[in-house]
């Protein structure tokens, strides 16, 4: 297995040398032209000696740089996951499963025969910045009748393609409160059945801040993320690399979620998303630069970034 795991690693990074017990490798991090960056493959350890960055777990290199069948093979040579221990982690149990049916009178707008009475739902998408393919792939919807009438709808199908809740919000002027939600439990995560959980994520606060964010963004539903939510339970337990990109005026709560993803030894990237409202209403290549500027949170700079953020 060592050997394979060798292979693998030389796709990803390169031709390497061995001293001692480790390998030794071009940095990907900071692409020093000299092999500085070690790994420890009996160990799982990594550490570049030019840029200093390091961790306890080598499938973090691999689900960074490497390509979707290296991140498989990975996969398949790692250790199944001690359930009983991850709970130990947490202080409650999971909740049941939540599954929930269509508002009555939901229209699909990702099929081609759309009815006119969908022109003004896709007018209000269009006039956001949403394109027919986020249509399409976030499985969006509306109401021209019921309970939600004159609302987009955007479902959320849990990991074996069940509903698990639904956004609702209005195109219509005349339809108050902008959001109407369905009476059910928002602890689900959003769309995981869609989430590439072997890449990093991006956590934004509401779904239309997620079809901006890009196709592995999640929805927090709000701004906090508790010991007691199945989203962090599933980050623990992919050891899923973060991206957090809140609004600005939730500053606070964004750096308690860091807090605690650096808790559970999570890789966390602080995205600045400058002067703009929230993540929703930018461009999305603006977006994508601010994705590429993220900067990585250790424990070591965390206290520098509460002090920055004038917390």
């Amino acid at each position: 297995m060592k050997e394979k795991k060798l292979k693998i690693l030389t796709n990803v990074l390169g031709t390497g040398y061995r001293t001692n017990n480790e390998y030794l490798f071009k940095c990907p991090y900071c692409d020093h032209h000299k092999r500085k960056f070690s790994v420890n493959l009996d160990k799982g350890y990594y550490k570049c000696w030019v840029c200093d960055t390091r961790g306890k777990n080598i499938y973090r290199v691999v689900r960074r740089f490497g390509t979707n069948h290296d991140k498989s093979q990975w996969r398949e040579f790692t250790s199944e996951i001690d359930f009983d221990k991850l709970e130990d982690l947490f202080s409650e149990k999971i909740e049941e499963k939540q599954i929930l049916e269509m508002p009555e009178g939901f229209i699909s707008l990702a099929n081609k025969g759309m009815p006119p009475t969908g022109f003004a739902a896709m007018n209000y998408l269009r006039k956001r910045g949403i394109a027919k393919q986020d249509i399409v792939w976030w499985k969006m919807g509306y109401c021209a009748s019921g309970e939600y009438e004159g609302r987009v709808i955007i479902p959320s199908f849990d990991d074996e393609g069940d509903l698990s809740y639904f956004v609702s919000r209005s195109y219509d002027r005349s339809y108050y409160p902008k959001y109407k939600n369905p009476p059910a439990s928002r602890n689900i995560i959003f769309n995981d059945l869609f989430v590439d959980w072997s890449s990093d994520i991006i956590l934004v606060e509401g779904v239309f801040d997620a079809i901006n964010a890009g196709r592995n963004a999640v929805p927090i539903l709000g701004s906090t993320l508790n010991q007691n939510s199945v989203l962090l339970r599933k980050i623990v337990k992919e050891d899923a690399g973060v991206y957090v990109a809140l609004d600005p005026d939730a500053t606070k709560k964004e750096l308690e979620i860091i807090k605690t993803l650096l808790d559970f030894d999570i890789e966390v990237w602080k995205v600045d998303i400058g002067d703009n409202e929230d993540v929703g209403s930018m461009e999305k290549e603006q977006f994508q630069k601010c994705l590429e500027n993220a900067t990585l949170i250790t424990p070591d700079n965390y206290l520098l970034l509460t002090l920055s953020m004038s917390i």
